[in-house]
């Protein structure tokens, strides 16, 4: 025995091995960055906010007049309160995302600061931008309004902070749940419900390219163009065709959407309660759109025998790939993400679809149609790029 083993003052080093390294204290890299999750979502929140503003995006020209020419022409005459509330209400959750983007780097008053300067400053760009719309009227009651929600929700934003951003009990879920770099994929699938708001032809059927290309291409050349007629110009179709079409693509839309989310999913999720959670939220707002946008008789018009049909189907090839390998599940919400772009795009208009959207007056809600004219339009481009990016392994 050695003499350090009889000494009273040395460490019995052997006896108390010295802590691994991974059992070093860590930081998350949540004390040192902000969350992606967040940043994700404020960027999807900006190109919102730009495309509802500047909907339609038609009939652009100049009126000869400087483009902040509103900023001293004072106060509007005629304003309503649901114009004051949609502006204030707006810009809220923008403050928000940017105080919380820019936490834990920048924080407490210097993040209102420069949350309210940013919106403040895309308030009155596009406010600018809208005075070459022939449809939107430029306000300084705008800007002061949206300055106002801005400020509202940076305020929100800075006490909310830590309790969301450190302390909240959907991080914990998250992390269980859902992958290490499903941030992106979350987003994508939370607005899968909120593009249910615009109408569609087909249930969930999103991406319908062809008509706003037309009226762009009708806009540019100053003459009226119909893609879609162009390639059926001799081809007629029956109400059974259109029917058929709605059974496909509401269940190709459906479980392209729930393979979506599935595949964000680890093992240990509670993957059928989530799938039924985002059907019904889709449905819900579905409903609560038509009732809003045409009348609360025709909240479930929507629902027709064929949508049924195709729920129905849709529910069947859940059933069998929902016990499918994560690789298996991506490549078949591509495929089913793809048919339905085709089908959609060159298909025929479909007239039953028609003389129900020409019902539909806009009037007050365009800034809101507008923005959810985009998620409808791109929500299937957002889903394919979720799908095809490389994800690690879910344990």
């Amino acid at each position: 025995m050695t003499p350090a083993a009889n000494s009273n003052t040395l460490p019995r080093m052997f006896d108390v091995p010295p802590p691994p390294a991974s059992s070093a204290p860590r930081h998350s890299r949540w004390d040192t960055g902000g969350s992606r999750t967040v940043r994700i979502g404020l960027l999807c929140y900006l190109v919102l906010v730009i495309y509802a503003s500047c909907y339609p995006w038609a009939g652009w020209r100049t009126t000869g007049l400087a483009p902040w020419d509103y900023l001293f022409e004072g106060l509007p005459r005629y304003w309503t309160t649901f114009d004051l509330i949609t502006n204030i209400a707006g810009y809220v959750p923008l403050g928000a995302l940017l105080v919380f983007a820019l936490y834990p780097r920048v924080a407490g008053a210097v993040a209102v600061l420069c949350a309210v300067a940013a919106g403040v400053l895309l308030a009155l760009l596009l406010e600018c931008i809208q005075s070459y719309l022939p449809s939107r009227v430029p306000s300084i009651l705008d800007l002061i309004t949206n300055t106002a929600g801005v400020l509202m929700g940076a305020l929100a934003g800075q006490r909310l902070s830590v309790p969301v951003l450190r302390q909240s009990r959907l991080r914990a879920l998250k992390s269980d749940w859902f992958g290490a770099r499903s941030s992106a994929g979350l987003i994508v699938i939370a607005l899968w419900p909120l593009a249910q708001i615009y109408p569609q032809p087909y249930l969930f059927g999103h991406g319908l390219w062809l008509p706003t290309l037309s009226t762009m291409l009708s806009d540019w050349f100053d003459t009226p163009v119909d893609i879609g007629k162009l390639l059926w110009r001799d081809i007629s179709l029956d109400i059974e065709h259109f029917l058929l079409a709605e059974i496909v693509v509401t269940a190709l839309g459906m479980t392209a959407a729930v393979l979506t989310l599935l595949c964000q999913t680890r093992r240990q999720a509670p993957r059928l309660l989530l799938a039924m959670g985002l059907l019904l939220t889709a449905t819900i707002t579905k409903a609560l759109a038509h009732a809003v946008l045409f009348s609360p008789s025709d909240a479930f018009a929507w629902l027709t025998p064929s949508a049924v049909s195709g729920l129905l189907v849709g529910a069947v090839m859940l059933a069998g790939l929902s016990f499918a390998p994560v690789a298996a599940q991506r490549r078949a919400a591509i495929v089913a993400l793809m048919i339905c772009l085709l089908l959609l795009n060159v298909l025929p208009s479909n007239p039953y679809f028609l003389s129900t959207l020409s019902e539909w007056v806009q009037g007050k809600f365009l800034n809101f149609n507008g923005a959810a004219q985009f998620l409808s339009l791109f929500w299937p481009a957002f889903a394919l790029w979720i799908l095809l990016s490389p994800t690690p392994r879910q344990a």
